[in-house]
């Protein structure tokens, strides 16, 4: 029997090897697949101590256990999507295809290089032209972002960066998205580090853009609900069933979180002791008068996910929140869910200028980024999609609670220091009137 060691810790050693809290009991090559002389794609199961598994895709040269780094065996897959080529495995077939259009096609991409800010997945930028996402965890199904690029690439939405190619895996084990290929967008600049380079100059050049991003936010919205022939993408009425769950599922991260509040943190006490005070004004919220539908969204929606190129937004990501199965990041939500995490994006920006550069934003500069996407996001959104006037802000405010409980869990665990901010956004709601 091959020794599993080197591969477990290899595997567990990368950044993008999501369980490094857990303890592994074996690895596997599950399949593999040759893509040429002596470069291999395999699929690794990483087997823990409680007998769940993780499966993982190695691009594999020789002794190399990772050749993406190689720009040329890595422009191999490139050349694979343009062929369309079909490569068998020992009990599947790895799919190569090239979107209609596939650029780069007239001449050779020579350069290859690795982005270094990559966490999750491994993406290589070919000659500031292309980009490919290597998706290291592989799961089954097909990955939201395959599916949300191919559909609103064929529907000519133009704030993406368009889908080019990608290959996925068909076999015993499952099928599963295996990678992207999209247009580089080489001249963008990423949303949220705009944000804080803008704060002590060119606050209101920022600012006056986010009636844009709203804009765009809406016409993305309204495009992912425009199909009611396809069942993965027609809007859906909201059920009082889900929205009964949602808040219950938020009532009881308040009840769990409030109980465990440390002490010792001052940033804490404005919600000290405060937590039925919160889950009550939940219970005000969720008397809704409508709730809209539920469609596909982005998943992960902050100024993280955006770039600033020329003069337009472009969203990118839409993998989801990396810590829910693909099955939960592939479900209907409310397009509100987005808006809600973009505008708790701007709350962190406000704070992260001072506590990561020591500018303090401009005077009611959240309140101002807040307003502008806002009235860009009505102005463009499919009315039938979202409620409207009071429904609409109560159902926002309980979206930006969710993911405020989330945020402070979060920063609870990881970095204490930021609690102050989710504990802003719960003050806020807590002293804001309750829509009528």
């Amino acid at each position: 029997m091959t020794d599993p060691r080197p591969l477990i810790d290899f595997i567990t050693s990368q950044r993008w090897f999501g369980s490094k809290t857990r303890d592994v009991a074996n690895a596997q090559i599950v399949d593999c697949a040759t893509l040429q002389d002596g470069l291999e794609l395999q699929l690794v199961e990483i087997r823990f101590d409680t007998g769940t598994h993780e499966t993982y895709q190695l691009v594999t040269s020789g002794d190399d256990l990772d050749a993406l780094d190689d720009a040329k065996q890595v422009r191999e897959l490139l050349h694979l999507m343009r062929s369309n080529a079909k490569v068998p495995c020992a009990d599947g077939v790895v799919q190569f295809a090239a979107a209609e259009g596939f650029p780069g096609s007239g001449h050779e991409l020579r350069s290859a290089r690795v982005m270094q800010a990559e966490q999750s997945n491994t993406s290589i930028v070919f000659d500031n032209e292309l980009i490919l996402k290597v998706f290291r965890r592989v799961e089954a199904g097909v990955n939201p972002e395959l599916e949300l690029l191919r559909f609103l690439t064929a529907r000519n939405f133009e704030n993406i960066a368009q889908l080019s190619g990608w290959y996925e895996y068909a076999g015993r084990q499952m099928d599963a998205t295996l990678g992207i290929l999209q247009r580089f967008v080489a001249d963008g600049e990423d949303g949220w580090e705009r944000a804080l380079a803008t704060m002590d100059d060119g606050a209101e050049r920022f600012l006056d853009s986010l009636r844009r991003l709203g804009a765009v936010t809406g016409r993305m919205h309204a495009a992912l609900g425009s199909d009611a022939t396809d069942p993965a993408f027609c809007p859906e009425e909201t059920s009082a069933e889900s929205l009964g769950l949602l808040t219950a599922t938020v009532d009881e991260e308040i009840e769990s979180i409030f109980l465990d509040l440390p002490d010792g943190n001052p940033d804490l006490d404005p919600i000290r002791g405060r937590g039925e005070e919160v889950r009550e004004r939940l219970r005000l919220l969720t008397n809704l008068g409508g709730a809209g539908r539920v469609i596909r969204h982005h998943g992960d929606f902050h100024l993280g996910q955006t770039l600033w190129a020329g003069d337009d937004w472009v969203i990118l990501d839409f993998e989801g929140e990396p810590a829910r199965s693909l099955p939960e990041r592939r479900r209907k939500r409310s397009p509100l869910r987005d808006v809600a995490g973009m505008l708790r994006s701007f709350a962190y920006a406000a704070s992260a200028s001072s506590l990561l550069r020591g500018t303090e934003p401009p005077d009611a500069w959240e309140a101002r980024a807040r307003a502008e996407f806002l009235d860009g996001y009505r102005e463009t959104v499919d009315p039938h999609l979202v409620p409207t006037g009071a429904s609409m802000d109560k159902l926002l405010t309980v979206f930006e609670l969710e993911k405020a409980v989330y945020e402070l869990r979060y920063e609870l665990n990881h970095r204490p220091d930021w609690v102050k901010i989710p504990v802003a956004g719960m003050v806020r709601m807590l002293e804001d009137e309750v829509p009528v």
